[in-house]
């Protein structure tokens, strides 16, 4: 798990810079705080002490999901907006998010059938 947790992770913080350069580049303002992220994100955090692996699988597997369907609205903006360079990486992210909820589901299954 640790590394397809790695490998995740890695994924998600490549998606950081290319937003904030096409947010620039379409005019935008990007994020400027700490504060200013916890009042937007849309995922909750889990701040208990200890989380059954099992239910960490399933929580990630579950912010996954909310990632996919947040970034099919963002889509659906660039759509609106004929932002095909936007829409572009947004699609290659939705692909990503979606084999890292396959990878999840598939864990937590195989941790179920198997008693872990």
């Amino acid at each position: 798990y640790y590394l397809m947790f790695d490998e995740q992770g890695d994924q998600l913080l490549a998606m950081t810079d290319p937003i904030a350069e096409r947010v620039r580049k379409i005019g935008g303002l990007t994020l400027r705080s700490i504060s200013q992220i916890s009042k937007m994100q849309r995922i909750e955090d889990n701040n208990a002490e200890y989380v059954e692996p099992l239910d960490m699988l399933a929580e990630l597997c579950q912010d996954n999901q909310l990632l996919a369907a947040e970034l099919r609205k963002a889509h659906v903006v660039c759509d609106e907006n004929n932002d095909i360079s936007t829409a572009s990486l947004i699609e290659n992210w939705i692909d990503e998010t979606e084999r890292r909820t396959w990878f999840l589901f598939e864990a937590c299954r195989r941790a179920e059938t198997s008693g872990h």
